[in-house]
């Protein structure tokens, strides 16, 4: 069994536009992930071809002990809390597939996201079959926060506004004897939780990257990630601010 939801995220600003402060703010988010031995080390982040799906290739490893729930680094052997992220962007489709080397086939995360041009109201954008889309959860996330406002709403108001929806399909095994439900639902929960913070993040950094092009953000992704093996290695984490979508 798996514990499948579907978050969306409505932004004021074009699918085009998103792209780049994606990626800009996971580059500015990784950093305040890491420090004081913890945090993401970069492996690879590398043009990607296969089977007809083109994008960019970003294998990276986080070191989180300090960051995981209490009851599981209790009876998590050392050197256990060590996952590997996997993402192919072939942007405006995404896949990213969290694993551990511990849990092997007993766990994974796998987020598939659809960056498109509306208001969130598309129905079942990843194609499940109709058996699976029944069980999804939809969760409408809203980076204002204002219970009284559906974001949806407030930006049909502003005929003007670009807008755009991220489709982010969470689909998380955890299989542990006793454990399995209260971790997957854990998880859940933090996903929306990195998604809501970092969306606000991405927002308040618009005057940062708007003007930004990919070779900008390329040029940005390589400086960023000798700066984070340097602070991987020694000093404090600077934040607890989302790490990766």
């Amino acid at each position: 069994m798996v514990l499948i939801k579907e978050f969306r995220v409505v932004l004021p600003c074009s699918v085009q536009e998103y792209q780049v402060g994606q990626l800009y703010s996971v580059a500015e988010a990784s950093k305040n992930e890491t420090g004081g031995g913890e945090g993401i080390e970069v492996l690879k982040n590398e043009p990607y071809e296969k089977d007809g799906e083109k994008g960019q290739y970003t294998h990276k490893i986080y070191h989180l002990k300090s960051k995981v729930p209490a009851f599981v680094r209790m009876i998590a052997p050392e050197g256990s809390l060590v996952f590997h992220e996997k993402a192919w962007n072939a942007y405006p489709y995404c896949r990213t597939i969290v694993t551990n080397e511990y849990m092997k086939d007993d766990f994974f995360i796998k987020i598939e996201t659809w960056h498109k041009p509306d208001l969130g109201t598309l129905e079942n954008v990843h194609g499940l079959d109709p058996n699976t889309w029944k069980t999804v959860e939809i969760v409408h996330i809203d980076i204002a926060d204002r219970s009284q406002v559906e974001p949806a709403k407030e930006l049909a108001s502003n005929a003007d506004c670009p807008q755009m929806c991220a489709y982010k399909l969470v689909t998380i095994k955890f299989k542990w004897w006793g454990l399995q439900s209260k971790v997957e639902n854990f998880i859940q929960k933090q996903e929306k939780r990195i998604f809501t913070n970092f969306h606000r993040q991405l927002f308040c950094w618009i005057d940062k990257w708007i003007d930004l092009t990919m070779e900008d953000i390329r040029r940005m992704e390589d400086e960023t990630q000798k700066e984070l093996e340097t602070m991987r290695k020694k000093g404090s984490v600077r934040g607890t601010s989302a790490a990766d979508v």
